[in-house]
């Protein structure tokens, strides 16, 4: 590699937060993963990868959090064409499914089951780029697209660690059995991540402010392996004297020691990410979800991979700073556990 200046601005042909590594030589590795086909409120996280690209080259490379991450080697994968292809194809497909707000008739139905068919494509390829990059001794990371895409990254994960706990950060629970017909919607990632992953111990979510009656009693009747910290519960802690460092400590305390981030950008404040496809009133301050990551360093506990989605461009580039900037956040304290 040629000498580096991490204090000097990012050439136009450096990689991802203008870094000079390739994949081979990075200790993480992200996988960019452009794919929103089920999305049926705003869109554009298709984008977000991209975008989140170009703006980490506004990102000072010297963190006070967590010192210097990107001496250990950050790269980010090509935007592959083959999942760009399937994003185009599955979206235009769903598009009279949405419309009609589910399978219908014949003709949706069918178009759902051509969607679910891409959609599996999808979670095979990320599967397959994350067991090979963890066979290979690096932390993988997931940049979405919509929150339906790193299945197949926790399936690889929970492979290599059995026992793992997820920490979900946002505004909707996700665990809706399909939505709109669609098995692996958005809405349904950890529905399918607790019924079909075995080697998940534990969900943790928080942040989430937006939900459906099965899914609270989906929550109620899970015996403890979900436990949802909501929106509302946790302001009104706050508003009884309760401090920011002893909430993150219980939430922190649910998990199991493996962990596993799989955050998405609406569990914010909608002003952080106004962008996103599905914004709730409510949410987490930045500071608040930096500590959560803190949190997780009092308790000694190791993250072993994360995922950041649901970040789609915007008019301007404020989405796509605020996601670079976190995903750099959460690299950092992840490689400060290893």
């Amino acid at each position: 590699m040629s000498p580096f200046d991490p204090d000097a601005p990012a050439s136009s042909a450096a990689g991802i937060y203008g870094l000079p590594f390739t994949p081979d030589e990075a200790r993480v590795v992200v996988v960019p993963v452009p794919y929103e086909a089920t999305t049926s409120y705003g869109g554009g996280t298709s984008n977000g990868p991209s975008a989140i690209f170009e703006a980490s080259k506004q990102v000072d490379l010297f963190d006070r959090d967590t010192g210097r991450p990107y001496e250990a080697g950050i790269a980010m994968l090509d935007i592959p064409k083959k999942i760009e292809r399937c994003n185009r194809k599955a979206k235009e497909i769903a598009a009279a499914v949405i419309e009609k707000g589910g399978p219908v008739d014949g003709a949706t139905r069918k178009a759902v089951a051509e969607v679910n068919a891409i959609s599996e494509l999808v979670n095979e390829w990320v599967h397959e780029q994350t067991r090979a990059l963890l066979d290979a001794g690096k932390m993988a990371v997931i940049l979405g697209g919509d929150h339906s895409v790193p299945f197949g990254a926790m399936q690889a994960y929970a492979e290599t660690y059995p026992g793992l706990g997820i920490l979900h950060l946002d505004a909707h629970a996700d665990l809706r059995d399909s939505y709109e017909g669609f098995t692996w919607s958005h809405a349904s990632i950890f529905h399918n991540v607790m019924t079909k992953l075995g080697g998940v111990a534990k969900l943790v979510q928080f942040g989430v402010r937006d939900l459906s009656n099965a899914e609270s009693a989906m929550i109620e009747n899970s015996g403890g392996r979900i436990v949802t910290f909501f929106d509302s519960d946790l302001a009104a802690r706050k508003e009884e004297g309760a401090t920011w460092a002893e909430i993150a400590d219980e939430i922190v305390g649910a998990l199991p020691n493996d962990v596993y981030l799989s955050w998405d950008i609406d569990g914010l404040d909608p002003t952080l990410c106004p962008s996103t496809g599905t914004p709730v009133p409510g949410g987490l301050s930045w500071n608040e979800a930096i500590g959560v990551l803190r949190a997780i360093i009092r308790a000694k506990k190791r993250i072993v991979g994360l995922d950041l989605c649901e970040v789609a461009p915007g008019q301007t580039e404020w989405d796509a700073n605020v996601g670079a900037r976190l995903l750099y956040k959460m690299i950092g304290f992840a490689l400060m556990t290893q």
